[in-house]
């Protein structure tokens, strides 16, 4: 390790950690290219939107299998190598435009750009969790709060771009820009040498083995083990719920507060604005918090305020009272996000977490197809959205009874380990 890089500012890591995160987070703001596209390439609704669900699934399966390339090559690298995949994929978006080809629009914005998205996720995370040991959920959920509020950088933006030079040319300037964004901070990414710890830590016994270590009790484990442990399969499914719940939100908000809440088209699409501020937000609020209250906590209270939302929505009188529910819900599936990095170095410790989270990822990836086709299949068999609303939240139940289940084995593992400790210690 350089001097250099043992001289490194873990507050400046984070920021380069937000610029990677709010570049790719671009992709909640897809909506604003949906009606261009319709219009100037005469594109179906259907396979405009076939493009969104292509990056979803491609950015998850490729935080899975490039886990390991992060752990072997470093962030930095995998920072810049996202960063040309995500400037590629804007910028062969902007060529389908004009050639006017859907499947080169497919290949480059859904597989070449979601396969930068899901390399950029993973490639600052692993080394944020080790530059904060102390404050492992706040700082994951500083850097995926800038994914979530990515929306609020590119809508405008975009909106501008598209109106006064066309959507080709605003697909090649967004483009640059997050290339440029991506690399100043893949840039300055880098793991803290060996042993290194922050001053507030320097004193306490054992620091180092507890700033690399899993939860007392829990065996530090390697991806290949941990993707066969129980407990990572436990964590896999209740992030499959929780963003199912989120992204199901994220793809009909505005239909659902015309039908439901009784908004005009106009209001619908002022409040939906503010969907990306509660999806930032939520994600530093609740990592932060689970610093105190614990992950499992914070994710059964994730459960346990949806269940309640998904409930009481179709019920609810009033446009502003039923988007109450909905920032409520969005922020709990920002911060399921924000909070899992620092969960499964909490659950495998940090070794190989980078790769650990990548597997996890595959569940965004399948929630996103999942999710939105879910709530087209109930809405097409039923004509509305309340047996929707009912039938995910069923699942969260699911997912309750899930993350109970997980308390208790995590539970039990640490009694094990405990009276394993005690019996060594008498025949010491």
């Amino acid at each position: 390790m350089s001097t250099t890089e043992a001289n490194k500012n873990r507050w400046l890591i984070a920021l380069s950690a937000v610029a990677i995160h709010l570049s790719i987070g671009s992709i909640y703001a897809y909506s604003i290219y949906q009606i261009p596209l319709n219009e100037a390439q005469g594109w179906s609704t259907g396979r405009v939107t076939l493009a969104f669900s292509i990056a979803v699934l491609v950015l998850g399966f490729t935080a899975a299998f490039l886990g390991r390339y992060v752990e072997e090559y470093g962030p930095r690298k995998a920072g810049f190598a996202a960063a040309v995949l995500y400037g590629l994929g804007m910028f062969g978006s902007g060529a389908s435009v004009q050639f006017g080809s859907l499947p080169m629009f497919l290949a480059t914005f859904g597989v070449i750009g979601g396969m930068g998205i899901g390399l950029g996720y993973i490639s600052p995370i692993g080394t944020l969790v080790e530059w904060f040991p102390d404050r492992r959920g706040m700082a994951t959920g500083l850097a995926v709060m800038g994914f979530g509020a990515g929306a609020l950088l590119t809508g405008p933006l975009g909106n501008y771009l598209i109106q006064n030079f066309g959507v080709a040319m605003a697909f090649y300037a967004l483009g640059a820009l997050y290339f440029v964004l991506m690399s100043l901070g893949a840039s300055y990414l880098a793991k803290p040498p060996e042993m290194w710890l922050p001053d507030g830590m320097s004193d306490e016994e054992d620091a180092h083995e507890k700033a690399k270590s899993a939860l007392a009790g829990l065996e530090n484990l390697t991806a290949a083990e941990a993707r066969t442990s129980p407990r990572f399969w436990m964590v896999w499914l209740i992030i499959f719920i929780n963003v199912s719940a989120g992204i199901m939100l994220l793809a009909f908000a505005s239909p659902m507060l015309q039908q439901i809440g009784g908004a005009t088209a106009t209001t619908a699409a002022f409040i939906t604005g503010y969907i990306g501020i509660f999806n930032g937000g939520g994600r530093i609020f609740w990592s932060t918090l689970s610093d105190y209250i614990g992950r499992t906590t914070t994710y059964a209270g994730f459960m346990v305020i949806q269940i309640a939302a998904f409930f009481v929505m179709p019920e609810l009188a009033g446009v502003w009272i039923l988007a109450g529910a909905m920032f409520l819900v969005i922020t709990c599936y920002g911060g399921g996000f924000a909070c899992l990095p620092a969960y499964l170095s909490d659950l495998f410790g940090t070794k190989e977490v980078s790769a650990i989270h990548g597997y996890a990822l595959t569940a965004w990836g399948i929630a996103g197809v999942v999710g939105p086709q879910l709530a087209s299949f109930v809405l097409e068999s039923t004509g509305n959205y309340t047996n929707a609303l009912y039938v995910m939240n069923a699942a969260l139940v699911a997912g309750l009874v899930t993350v109970l289940v997980l308390r208790w084995r995590i539970g039990k593992l640490q009694n094990a380990s405990q009276a394993r400790d005690a019996g060594a210690a008498t025949t010491d």
